[in-house]
């Protein structure tokens, strides 16, 4: 499994999306995808391989996928994109949602997490998990309260415009997963972040599974 892991994070990078979304639930499940969050520091990556079906029925969710991502991109430009396997990273900067030290979101965050809103109503059998992560100034506990506060404040903010609760997951993780160093205040600013994890419902994966098999 260890050696697996390892495979997956040195050639993930050079293959096409359908391949992604083919070969890495196959290799993976949950534990995989724990073990990769773990070797990566990416809790995103981790999760979306912990998440995905594999298989041909992979490569049907993975073509779904590029479609709302590519939707996404087109409607929330302050967002970074990033297809992952059979999921979806969209990650936006802290600073675009929230004043500095604060976990209130701001005008600017209402109106992007709206245009966000319009694209998740469209493609409702996904479920989405929200994880907050800060830089490491100040105390560990105190960056991992700002974290749950920060990812709770976007999901209910989401819930308010429609989306159901059902398929938010909040999740908090301070300093402890950084995405760059924090050896300046530019790649500080980086790490203050929240992502958004799109993975495939129950109801996208068994259809997958039905198109896949005909």
């Amino acid at each position: 499994m260890v050696l697996s892991a390892a495979l997956i994070l040195t050639g993930c990078s050079t293959w096409t999306k359908t391949q992604k979304g083919a070969v890495t639930g196959t290799a993976a499940g949950g534990t995989m995808g724990a073990i990769i969050g773990r070797a990566s520091g990416n809790t995103a990556l981790g999760a979306i391989i912990g998440a995905a079906v594999g298989g041909t029925a992979g490569a049907v969710i993975g073509n779904k996928m590029d479609k709302q991502a590519a939707e996404i991109e087109k409607t929330v430009p302050d967002a970074k994109v990033e297809r992952v396997g059979e999921g979806i990273v969209v990650e936006f900067n802290s600073n675009v949602l929230f004043g500095f030290d604060q976990s209130g979101l701001s005008d600017e965050a209402k109106t992007n997490l709206d245009k966000l809103v319009l694209v998740l109503n469209s493609y409702a059998d996904t479920d989405i998990e929200l994880q907050g992560h800060t830089d490491n100034k100040g105390s560990i506990s105190y960056n991992q309260e700002l974290s749950e506060n920060r990812a709770s404040a976007v999901t209910g903010y989401l819930s308010g415009r429609g989306i159901s609760r059902s398929r938010m997951v909040s999740k908090g993780f301070g300093e402890s997963y950084p995405k760059y160093d924090n050896d300046s205040e530019s790649s500080r600013t980086k790490n203050r972040r929240v992502e958004f994890l799109i993975t495939a419902n129950e109801k996208m994966r068994a259809e997958a599974e039905k198109e896949a098999s005909n």
